[in-house]
């Protein structure tokens, strides 16, 4: 088969994976444009030109009772996942993070013989250290973001290569911050309180209330403070007082804060690029956090900490998430002039460096076509 026309199926089920998924396209069309893709996917994906079959906002979903709750919705699109790809035979199938639903695909179409590439591996070195076997056996590409992957993989049987994380080329966005403080209508004078409470309806569901209880206990100590909420357009926010000012580009208002409420995920990565101190912050159900607790096997919940292998920003998990407990560990970071706060912002800097280097796109689109080249060799 020549890499001059190929057919692409690609699954990201999350907000995340959409964003790295249309970048992804892009760099492949880059380099060959004669490409076709399909999939799952959201806006950023349909914007470089691929089919959605399945939309994002469908399909994420966080925890285990939460995965239990829309177990038959999810079995019937994994039917017609498989049905549209033995139908399609496409040259090659792309996974892009989405474990629980991607490494299930990949085991159920390895008889169709189609080769598989999965970019931003399961965090299998994290809990579920088994489903390793799995990926040796059913992938043929494993790309990964983060630089202590690539020897844990390799040790445990699974080539892969590192490529970089998709962070290391964020752009800094074209709005100035003066014109985004007077859109907002902030004061520089007076610091901004960024909240972020995660991009799934149960996240906000859970994060919201406590984030609000603390709001006000800050505004007792500091009556000037402004607040901004970094809201996903796939979630419904209740609740939500005057004052606050709502911003739907996540990354807009971390530039903007002097300090930031963050629920566990890749926005505490897009913190520590965008120098914006963050208390991390994340509950589950009850019985999912058991089962997270008994299955997980790392020292830090957050990113930025995993990848510094140090503790650079405190975590507020489950039962340590309150009010009182936030109000006590971020009020240091809105004083720009607080050791802690230094402390942060240093910490940042072994976090970005950890990162690599930009071309990240570049280099899995180049790693996933040459590989077919291999292949059809």
């Amino acid at each position: 088969m020549s890499t001059e026309s190929l057919k692409y199926f690609i699954v990201a089920g999350e907000p995340s994976g959409d964003l790295h998924g249309g970048k992804l396209i892009q760099a492949i069309q880059n380099i060959n444009p004669n490409t076709s893709f399909m999939g799952h996917g959201g806006n950023a994906m349909k914007a470089a030109g691929m089919q959605i079959l399945e939309h994002t906002d469908d399909l994420a979903m966080m925890g285990f009772v939460e995965v239990i709750k829309h177990l038959p919705r999810m079995m019937k699109i994994m039917g017609r996942t498989i049905d549209t790809i033995s139908r399609m035979k496409p040259d090659r199938i792309i996974l892009i993070d989405y474990p629980g639903f991607n490494l299930r695909l990949a085991k159920r179409i390895h008889s169709l013989k189609i080769p598989i590439t999965y970019f931003i591996l399961p965090q299998v070195w994290a809990w579920k250290e088994k489903r390793v076997e799995t990926m040796k056996t059913v992938l043929d590409q494993s790309l990964s973001i983060f630089p202590f992957e690539e020897e844990w993989f390799d040790s445990h049987g699974l080539a892969t290569t590192y490529v970089g994380h998709p962070f290391a080329e964020l752009e800094h966005l074209d709005e100035a911050s003066k014109e985004f403080y007077q859109r907002h209508n902030l004061s520089i004078e007076y610091p901004v309180l960024v909240l972020l409470p995660g991009s799934r309806q149960q996240e906000i569901d859970r994060h919201w209330p406590v984030f609000l209880n603390a709001v006000e206990s800050i505004k007792k100590i500091i009556p000037d403070l402004q607040v901004m909420v970094g809201k996903a357009s796939n979630v419904t926010i209740n609740s939500i007082p005057d004052y606050f000012r709502i911003e739907t580009n996540a990354r807009k208002a971390m530039i903007a804060g002097t300090a930031a409420l963050v629920s566990s995920g890749t926005a505490t990565l897009e913190c520590a690029v965008e120098d914006t101190p963050m208390i991390v912050c994340y509950k589950l159900s009850s019985i999912s956090w058991i089962m997270a607790k008994y299955l997980t096997h790392i020292k830090y919940a957050s990113m930025v900490n995993l990848i510094a292998n140090k503790k650079i920003v405190p975590e507020l998990l489950q039962d340590d998430m309150t009010s009182t407990n936030i109000v006590e560990a971020v009020l240091p970071l809105l004083d720009s002039k607080n050791i802690k706060r230094k402390k942060m912002l240093a910490g940042f800097d072994i976090v970005r460096k950890n990162l690599g280097l930009p071309g990240v796109y570049n280099r899995a689109a180049t790693a996933i076509l040459s590989q077919i080249k291999e292949h059809d060799d």
